[in-house]
């Protein structure tokens, strides 16, 4: 099935850019058995930073458009890593919708947004091929040397009239916030916890793995340090998070797993969409469309498919745009 015939496109750009949980460069640090970058950064920082890069591609932007907030937690777990770090570094990322500007600008605007990340020295993180003649056109890029991903996409609404929307996103690098990395104890706004035993949204984020585990049909490893259940907490909700990872596999066995979780996914009637990935397998990104629940399924460097789930604690996030 064509995923994006599949999708209408207002949901699927929607999915696209509230993906905010999987960050799907994983550690985006890590390659050729390099040892990752051990990041030290606040909350704050790292947000101030992700605020940078999205208004350094949008002030000079013609016809200006008015940048609109989008996405749940700007703070949440970092996971789907390769390098089993602490259990409580985390990751910023932060979704703006370009809104004020007639729908026939919005391919215009993801270009202006490339062209002024350019000109500030950052990296494509693909070939910098893009195809714009394609249902959601987007250019993935990443700074130097601090490792923020970030990408600007463009959805047609209105083919008939060539209309669209636009988005932009910039994902922090996995970081140990400094209270953290000092062994300090006192909690930090995106503090882990264990959720109880008898949480419903724990139950939830289980339910849906142990599917996906049906799905993927290969062995789980045993757990690795920073996976299992756990519970983000900060100023704009909280959500439980469960990650686990299959057994080393073939490469082309890693692409017949993926494919079945995708199977599966659009037999339940999630939205489905792939993200790039340093591993050159594009990740399956799903999301349930009435709990808000988001899960990823990934090849990692070391030869597992890893797993996340995602799971509101409170309300589920609106899919509308």
């Amino acid at each position: 099935m064509n995923l994006r015939k599949a999708i209408p496109a207002a949901a699927l750009l929607a999915m696209t850019i509230t993906v905010t949980a999987c960050g799907a460069q994983g550690d985006g640090q890590k390659t050729g058995g390099e040892a990752p970058k051990q990041v030290t950064m606040n909350e704050q920082q790292a947000i101030d930073r992700a605020e940078e890069i999205i208004h350094r591609a949008v002030d000079g932007m013609s016809p200006q458009p008015t940048l609109e907030r989008m996405g749940h937690a700007p703070v949440g777990a970092c996971i789907a890593r390769d390098d089993h770090g602490p259990d409580d570094r985390v990751q910023v990322t932060v979704i703006y919708k370009l809104t004020g500007v007639p729908g026939s600008e919005a391919q215009n605007l993801v270009r202006q947004a490339r062209d002024a990340w350019l000109k500030q020295g950052y990296k494509y993180n693909t070939s910098g091929e893009v195809d714009w003649s394609s249902p959601f056109p987007t250019v993935y890029m990443r700074t130097e040397p601090d490792d923020f991903w970030m990408d600007a996409v463009t959805g047609v609404m209105d083919r008939a009239k060539g209309e669209g929307v636009a988005s932009l996103k910039v994902t922090s690098p996995c970081f140990l916030p400094p209270g953290k990395a000092s062994g300090a104890t006192a909690a930090d706004p995106a503090a882990l916890e264990t959720p109880k035993a008898d949480d419903p949204a724990a139950r939830r984020a289980l339910g849906h793995s142990s599917r996906i585990y049906d799905a993927l049909r290969v062995g789980s490893a045993p757990t690795q340090p920073g996976e299992g259940l756990s519970t983000v907490q900060d100023e704009s909700g909280t959500s439980v998070h469960h990650t686990w990872s299959t057994e080393p596999l073939p490469e082309d066995e890693t692409v017949r797993a993926l494919a079945r979780a995708q199977a599966y996914f659009q037999s339940a009637g999630w939205n489905v969409h792939h993200m790039p990935t340093l591993e050159g397998i594009p990740a399956v990104v799903a999301r349930h469309p009435e709990e808000g629940t988001i899960a990823q399924v990934a090849a990692s460097t070391t030869g597992a498919v890893r797993v996340a789930v995602t799971t509101p604690v409170n309300e589920p996030v609106s899919a509308d745009i």
